[in-house]
């Protein structure tokens, strides 16, 4: 990005520099580095994203434990809202195929063994997800984690 005395210049629009001079919109676009530099623009690197759901800022990363507020309140940390998100993905996939289970409990029609096998597979992944999240100590360790499901849906 585009920066004239520590401030951004976005790309397409009109600016002053600090003698009040007005530039029009396409002139960082149509000028020369020695032109912008005469004026003091600098290009730097935007900033590296910060991924929200983990961190609130760079390296300031949200609590992985549950806090117990002055109020009495609870904030919850990453690790209780992650396992949450699992026990509803898993109770998503699973909804797909629950009328198997419901036709087997009325009628006593059996589950095809696919089926079967893939229920069984979204559960294991979900207990093994839920038991890692709960023992993992890290927010980088907890990304690990999720970045690893594997429902094979």
């Amino acid at each position: 990005m585009f920066l004239l005395n520590g401030k951004h210049l976005p790309e397409g629009t009109s600016f002053y520099d600090a003698n009040g001079t007005q530039y029009p919109s396409g002139w960082l676009n149509q000028s020369t580095e020695e032109q912008k530099a005469a004026i003091g623009i600098t290009w730097v690197a935007d900033p590296t994203p910060v991924d929200t759901r983990f961190y609130w800022d760079t390296n300031l990363p949200k609590a992985l434990e549950d806090k117990l507020e002055d109020n009495g309140s609870t904030t919850k940390g990453l690790k209780t809202n992650f396992k949450a998100q699992v026990k509803d993905t898993a109770n998503k996939l699973l909804a797909q195929t629950d009328w198997y289970v419901i036709r087997k409990a009325e009628r006593n029609v059996d589950i095809p063994t696919d089926i079967a096998d893939k229920r069984s597979a979204i559960v294991t992944e979900a207990n093994r997800l839920d038991s890692e999240i709960g023992l993992v100590d890290t927010v980088e360790g907890l990304i690990d984690i999720l970045n690893n499901q594997n429902w094979g849906a």
